[in-house]
């Protein structure tokens, strides 16, 4: 896909995206092509092709290696905003394999402030490490009303996606998610689990799905590693 010159995106932003996408889709997996070969291929100068490599570098998804060239580092998972997907499929999308690790899983008295969120005076407590290619990305908390975390842990849960077993095999369908996003640090419970050092600040979602009643169906908290998850919206400026 060419480069557009008439286009109000700078020419190295639309260089930077074109190889992102690349990326993304596995066709640079690897090294990526040199310069001039962007340069010739784009009928884009130098300036413009070491913008965008830079952009990607600053980004942590390309590295440049002394005498070697320019390589795809660790690609990080992005959860588009907006979409209400599972991480299973965020990191499916990302070219990687999803993993899962049940760690614990009961029935509680949720703290003040959950109950204050859901309205839930008992739940159910499911608790999973996730995984991008065998690496621990994140811990995510999941509190859901009793009867349907009682449903849910009959399933293996190291080897199953939350959101479908909720609306394929109970039949629950989603309408609708509320999302918050933060930073702070993991709790001491969880720091060996995620492997990264102790003093390590992460990514905090909080996400609540209610279904096409309006009722809650599920309140998440999720801690995601912040050199392994990002999360991204689409922007656009309406005219007229």
């Amino acid at each position: 896909m060419p480069l557009d010159p008439n286009n109000a995106i700078p020419l190295h932003i639309q260089l930077k995206e074109l190889i992102e996408t690349r990326i993304t889709k596995g066709v640079f997996s690897e090294q990526i092509p040199s310069e001039r070969k962007f340069m010739e291929k784009y009928n884009v100068s130098r300036s413009t092709v070491r913008a965008a490599i830079n952009l990607l570098v600053r980004e942590g998804i390309l590295e440049k290696r002394h005498g070697k060239g320019t390589f795809v580092s660790l690609k990080p998972i992005h959860d588009w905003l907006g979409n209400l997907t599972s991480t299973t499929e965020t990191i499916r999308q990302m070219g990687m394999k999803p993993g899962a690790k049940l760690i614990t899983h009961y029935p509680t008295t949720p703290t003040p402030y959950i109950q204050e969120r859901t309205g839930f005076e008992t739940a159910y407590f499911i608790k999973r490490i996730r995984y991008a290619d065998e690496i621990p990305i994140g811990i995510e908390r999941h509190y859901y009303p009793t009867t349907i975390g009682e449903q849910l842990i009959k399933y293996d849960l190291d080897n199953a996606t939350l959101y479908d077993l909720v609306e394929n095999e109970l039949g629950i369908q989603f309408a609708e998610a509320n999302q918050t996003i933060a930073s702070g640090p993991l709790m001491n419970e969880d720091k060996d689990d995620l492997e990264i050092p102790p003093e390590s600040h992460v990514l905090i979602a909080e996400r609540i799905i209610k279904d096409q009643t309006g009722s809650i169906i599920e309140m998440e908290e999720a801690f995601y590693r912040s050199d392994m998850y990002t999360f991204n919206i689409n922007l656009s400026r309406k005219f007229g």
